[in-house]
């Protein structure tokens, strides 16, 4: 890029009406950051870069900061803070406090936290002798802050898995305020978290979309007790994170393809994946090594977030079309999502993927034992005719209960996260119940994460992430102070996120999921 081409888009950027002035700021320090060379990688690699076979989701081409940051909070909340001045708080107004002004220190790709901590977890030591009413006017103040001060859907926090007043009232908030920040998800535990609680969350669903439920004892296997999930869904190690996120784009490597699906296996999509470990590790060491992260950054300094709990995310995409693509190569007419032997192409393109991203070492990676998590990407707003991670083409969805067992195995391999999206009918609005059934069938079925959102509340569910209809609607006239509508105005345009298959839930949807227990 010359310099008057770097004038010119400047000069855009500053006089676009639709972005606020955080927006502004951050997207001309982007373009700042776009005139610095790319981090060293092959020839091969940026020819693959370029034609968006595999994707770095614009990080940046000197990657300054963690893409995700997981601050352990507690500790924080324990020992106080010496770079924001900040002693351990003694009451739960204190702990609001010191937690609002450390969130506006933590850095991320998006500029705002993608981690506000377990919030129940955190709050609990401070609730003891205040009453229910405190607590409601406390959390209240602080959950409108939130949503005022860090205006980005990626925003997220976890409650549960256990029953406790502090989730209870944050369930209540997210009904009654109907605020895009913070995205919510509610930790599920079999033993440990009763139908009543996840009900009061289905019931909260209904008015705003949130939350997104996962199953606990799948994530503590891969992730161990200290995990969060963060953003759209992704799940990491508290007091780590991960360093990068590169995608691989499966229809362009389909696309490259000549041969059957063996080969497809063993000579085409093992050259694309090594492309992709190698722009992570090329992305990791420039963070680590040149920028030095982890070297000055109070997080770290502190002991809030250690090197050794952080992996790098490496993320797929596009399988359906990968799928479709190879069975019309075979003269096949199966599509992905509906055939018994597309679906097994399916897990077979993922098993593999999941043994090559294992069996390729990566640097500053310990929080993985030396290894990438491997992440099902959920997708932007620029992605035209391809589908975000392992799901199924949105307009092409099947019955719930088919959809379910057909996205179910993959789940087992996503250890940072893997998500499929239920466009439910209003009927279920009568009938909660049935959708505690099918959360909880879904999860023994061996889903990892479940999402759904009624077609007819005032959100829809982008990715992982929410916008309200009305900010959508408005956004090209005025923009919006939330920088995730950008995002979401795109998708809705682009990817058609709208034109989800709605189900319907009654006892015909209940009775196949109960059975499936």
């Amino acid at each position: 890029m010359n310099i008057t081409e770097l004038q010119a888009k400047a000069r855009e950027i500053i006089a676009d009406p639709t972005l606020s002035f955080h927006l502004r700021r951050h997207y001309l320090a982007y373009l700042a950051e776009s005139v610095l060379p790319y981090p060293t990688i092959s020839e091969a690699c940026a020819q693959a870069l370029d034609k968006q076979i595999i994707c770095d989701l614009f990080e940046g081409n000197a990657p300054y900061r963690a893409r995700y940051i997981l601050p352990d909070y507690s500790k924080a909340l324990a020992q106080g803070s010496e770079f924001l001045e900040l002693e351990p708080p003694a009451d739960l107004d204190d702990a609001l406090n010191f937690l609002l002004i450390m969130y506006t220190q933590v850095p991320s790709i998006t500029g705002f936290p993608v981690y506000l901590g377990d919030l129940d977890a955190l709050l609990l030591p401070f609730i003891d002798g205040i009453s229910a009413d405190h607590l409601y006017r406390s959390l209240r103040r602080f959950w409108i802050a939130l949503d005022r001060i860090l205006p980005d859907a990626f925003v997220h926090t976890n409650i549960g898995p256990t029953d406790n007043l502090v989730a209870r009232t944050i369930l209540q908030l997210e009904r009654e305020l109907q605020q895009v920040v913070p995205n919510v998800t509610l930790k599920v535990d079999p033993d440990l978290t009763p139908d009543d609680l996840i009900e009061d969350a289905v019931e909260t669903v209904f008015v705003n979309g949130k939350p997104h439920f996962v199953n606990h004892p799948l994530m503590t296997r891969d992730l161990g007790e200290r995990y969060g999930v963060v953003s759209c869904y992704n799940s990491l190690k508290v007091g780590g994170g991960s360093h990068t996120l590169v995608r691989l784009n499966l229809k362009e490597v389909a696309l490259q393809h000549q041969g059957d699906l063996g080969t497809f296996l063993t000579d085409t999509l093992p050259v694309y994946a090594e492309l992709t470990a190698e722009l992570i590790e090329a992305r990791i060491r420039f963070l680590v090594e040149d920028a030095g992260f982890f070297d000055h950054d109070f997080l770290a300094t502190e002991g809030l977030i250690d090197i050794e709990n952080f992996s790098a995310m490496y993320g797929i995409y596009g399988l359906a079309e990968c799928v479709n693509l190879l069975m019309d190569m075979q003269g096949r007419n199966g599509r992905y999502g509906h055939d018994t032997e597309a679906n097994e192409m399916a897990y077979r393109i993922t098993s593999t993927i999941a043994d090559l991203v294992a069996s390729r070492p990566m640097p500053y990676t310990q929080g993985n034992g030396g290894r990438c998590f491997l992440h099902s990407q959920s997708g932007i707003d620029t992605d035209i005719e391809v589908s975000a991670g392992t799901r199924i083409p949105i307009g092409d969805e099947p019955t719930m209960f088919e959809h379910i067992n057909a996205v179910a195995p993959h789940h087992d391999l996503f250890a940072a996260g893997v998500s499929d999206i239920f466009h439910v009918e209003d009927t279920a609005k009568r009938n909660p119940q049935a959708m505690v059934d099918i959360i909880r069938g879904a999860f023994k079925s061996g889903m990892r994460d479940f999402t759904f959102n009624l077609a007819t509340n005032g959100f829809i569910r982008i990715t992982g992430y929410l916008v309200r209809k009305s900010d959508v609607e408005t956004f090209q006239a005025c923009g919006s102070r939330y920088g995730s509508a950008t995002f979401g105005a795109g998708s809705v345009k682009n990817s058609h996120v709208e034109d989800r298959n709605v189900k319907r839930v009654g006892i015909r949807e209940r009775r196949p999921t109960r059975a499936s227990q």
